[in-house]
């Protein structure tokens, strides 16, 4: 049985909580000032407000779902403690003493997940598996647009004050939202040369941080990305294109199916219809996440994200921020 410390009780931490929950066969440790979570105590869940009294229940995996500035402190002490790491993202809000949980990741040899849920998205996985068996060619670009308005995102709180309005809890549509569509053409297209984007404040929302953002991604395979993210947009709004010699590959959050644009048939071909509603797809897909991260604890396997992935997908996020403070093209 894994004994699991969940540090932080957000949106985030409360959903790990309760999916942990569903898994069974799990000791569960909550990390929080909050004191309004006697719900949980009657399912046999210790809360406590004390890191040290967490940590003398000797739990062996911590999930860290605190505000994305203070990622890295605790995750540090988590490590020292012999902890494998499930990190939500992004991996912090600046490269600062990343190197320092690195070092500690790897002599203590620790199994490591960066919590980006997308990869487990049934639609997001059949894009990787079609670019994989180049069906439509060589690619050249892609397109990726995610929007998301942010009062209606956190309608269970002020939206004011949450980490994802301020900039100094590591919020902004950069690090809060984009940071997903970063990881999976991470994923799909891998290192990244250099990139250029505009980004700010631009709406009415009463926010201290950037809530837009449009990027250009040169991967240093020569394909070119194209991100455009926002805060305001209603309703919300996911997509993905990618362009190849061959034909295109279009999903959508709306249709949520797979489509193939055939350039000898001169038509669009479904190859994957998830069948699911884009809400219901998107909570399987972080039951998923945990169930491998689970899993590769067990085996003592690396898993699908591991920190080292958390690392470059940070760099291109902050290389995305310098770029817009710069106004010109910044290497990753």
């Amino acid at each position: 049985m894994n004994c699991i410390l969940i540090v932080g009780f957000g949106s985030i931490g409360r959903r790990h909580l309760e999916n942990f929950l569903q898994l069974k066969n799990v000791k569960l440790i909550v990390y929080t000032k909050r004191t309004d979570l006697d719900s949980f105590k009657e399912q046999g869940v210790k809360i406590s407000n004390s890191l040290t009294e967490c940590l003398k229940e000797n739990p062996d995996i911590g999930v860290i779902t605190n505000e994305t500035s203070l990622h890295l402190p605790i995750t540090i002490k988590l490590a020292q403690n012999g902890l494998d790491l499930f990190i939500e993202k992004p991996l912090s809000n600046s490269l600062k003493d990343v190197e320092k949980l690195r070092a500690i990741v790897k002599k203590k040899k620790l199994i490591t997940q960066m919590g980006c849920n997308l990869r487990f998205h049934p639609c997001i996985k059949k894009i990787k598996s079609l670019i994989e068996h180049q069906k439509i060619g060589r690619i050249i670009s892609a397109q990726v647009q995610n929007y998301s308005y942010l009062p209606d995102s956190h309608r269970w709180e002020d939206y004011r004050k949450s980490y994802a309005a301020r900039k100094d809890l590591g919020g902004g549509v950069i690090l809060t939202n984009a940071i997903h569509e970063i990881d999976y053409l991470y994923w799909f297209f891998q290192e990244v040369e250099n990139v250029i984007s505009i980004s700010g404040k631009f709406s009415d929302l009463d926010i201290k941080a950037e809530d837009y953002v449009s990027g250009l991604l040169k991967f240093k395979n020569k394909i070119i990305g194209e991100l455009h993210m926002d805060y305001f947009q209603r309703p919300d709004f996911r997509s993905c294109k990618i362009r190849g010699t061959k034909g295109e590959i279009y999903w959508n959050s709306d249709d949520n199916c797979v489509n193939i644009y055939n350039i000898n048939k001169k038509k669009w071909e479904t190859k994957f219809d998830n069948g699911f509603s884009h809400n219901l797809d998107t909570y399987s897909s972080y039951v998923e996440e945990l169930k491998h991260f689970l899993k590769c604890v067990k085996h003592r396997k690396e898993t699908i994200n591991d920190l080292e992935q958390g690392v470059r997908t940070l760099k291109i996020a902050l290389a995305i921020k310098k770029a817009s403070e710069l106004m010109k093209s910044v290497n990753v």
